[in-house]
């Protein structure tokens, strides 16, 4: 049996084709004898098959002879933090977060939500899974426990933000119909508990498996008006979405304009610092500029990263960062097991709103005008490689600066650009920024497509 659904860093897959019950008891068995664990946590996402295929991996990890703690439907992060909180010895999230709806996976991590890549585990596990060489059943299988833990999640989520001095705001949430909708309900019950002054203004709140306002990815283009309309049709304060198992969450202003992942690691890089002065940020090498100027003048230390959660949580651990935050919207912390967190962000934003008495708007339109960039656009080619190279015979003599962390940096006085190749199609992802020079950065993203699309 060929997986075809092992990636590099979880589990994804078309469902019928690539993943079904069979895989995902063969997963679980292979997961257990790998891990060798006692406990297990578990959870969902609200996808019509994530159900069975969490039962499936569930009942291959008790027929290890490991007890398995079924958090029933939540996010990604809610298994990172049971696993943690519960001290179980790994854990695993069905989910295919943002993929089309015939899609279904797996994201799973060890003790202290640890990841498991390819490189840390994920290999031996495919390749017991595809062979079936995880041994016999064990004479007394694990037992099965159902647990609501999500008030100790809320509870934690609340030490990132002073609730007495939050100021009154109106917050449009869009949960796409995806998972995010009962743990907003639950975050909203505790802080109108604390008497925080927020409204919230519900969108697409409903879990829905059929997703009938289009599958919760917030990065797509015609997404991106839904939240920003309501956000200027009720006069709120910040727009704010998810995708569907909200290990990521988006921010809108004031204005209903959307704003790219990467001025927010700025922003929460320095509200990081103003409370630990000194710390480490790492931050991954796409766009960089703001972050880099904002930690220096914050007196933090920042670490450039390989872009990907394995890499980014692998050197925060290493070097025991506060926080690290990606342009793609994933945003980790040092006191989530390092982990990425799709609400803490948005926490942390309306506690900073509050601090500073100011706007989003305020906050960022300064950074974005200094650094401008298009955010990341992604280019279908016939050869990745071919095409990064004819990008770097042309641009590298008149580069002051190369980087290869990940994919190709190269830099000029006043502008730089990324090129990176996806590791899954043959698409390659170009990010571009200028020193506040907004015709600049346009001039070299047309001229770069126009290379790399030859």
């Amino acid at each position: 049996m060929d997986l075809t659904c092992f990636k590099a860093y979880d589990i994804r897959g078309e469902l019928g084709a690539e993943l079904n019950v069979d895989i995902a008891y063969r997963i679980g068995r292979a997961f257990a004898t790998f891990l060798q664990p006692k406990k297990v946590v578990v959870g969902w996402d609200v996808r019509e098959t994530s159900p069975e295929l969490k039962d499936a991996f569930a009942q291959g990890v008790l027929d290890f002879g490991a007890d398995v703690i079924d958090l029933g439907m939540c996010g990604t992060e809610e298994v990172y933090f049971g696993t943690t909180f519960l001290a179980a010895e790994g854990g695993c999230m069905v989910t295919a977060s943002h993929n089309p709806i015939n899609y279904n996976g797996m994201k799973m991590v060890r003790d202290n939500a640890k990841p498991i890549s390819a490189d840390t585990g994920l290999a031996d596990i495919r390749a017991m899974a595809e062979s079936g060489n995880y041994g016999e059943k064990a004479e007394t299988p694990g037992t099965l426990t159902q647990l609501d833990n999500r008030a100790a999640y809320v509870e934690h989520l609340m030490t990132y933000l002073d609730v007495a001095n939050l100021k009154p705001m109106k917050l449009v949430v869009n949960a796409g119909n995806g998972a995010a909708g009962p743990s907003l309900d639950a975050i909203e019950s505790a802080l109108l508990a604390l008497g925080a002054p927020i409204e919230f203004i519900k969108i697409h709140h409903a879990p829905d498996a059929t997703f009938p306002n289009g599958i919760p990815n917030p990065l797509l283009h015609e997404q991106q008006p839904v939240t920003g309309k309501v956000v200027k049709d009720h006069g709120a304060d910040l727009g704010i979405a998810w995708d569907g198992d909200f290990d990521r969450c988006f921010l809108w202003d004031e204005d209903g304009n959307f704003i790219e992942g990467y001025y927010i690691v700025g922003l929460l890089a320095e509200a990081f610092l103003a409370k630990q002065p000194g710390a480490k940020i790492v931050y991954d090498p796409r766009l960089v500029w703001n972050t880099v100027e904002i930690v220096e003048a914050a007196g933090g230390v920042p670490i450039q990263s390989v872009s990907g959660h394995t890499f980014i949580k692998e050197r925060m651990r290493k070097e025991d960062a506060v926080y690290g935050g990606e342009m793609s919207a994933h945003h980790y912390f040092r006191d989530f097991a390092y982990a990425d967190s799709g609400m803490i962000p948005w926490l942390l934003i309306i506690d900073l709103l509050s601090r500073k008495q100011t706007t989003l708007k305020t906050l960022v339109e300064d950074r974005m005008a200094k650094f401008p960039s298009p955010g990341e656009i992604n280019s279908k080619v016939a050869d990745a490689d071919e095409a990064m190279s004819r990008v770097y015979q042309a641009y590298k003599p008149d580069a002051i600066g190369e980087d290869r962390t990940d994919g190709l940096s190269l830099e000029f006085a006043q502008w730089r650009f990324n090129l990176r190749k996806s590791n899954t199609e043959p698409v390659i992802r170009l990010n571009v920024e200028t020193r506040g020079d907004k015709d600049l950065m346009d001039e070299k993203t047309q001229d770069l497509l126009a290379l790399i699309r030859q």
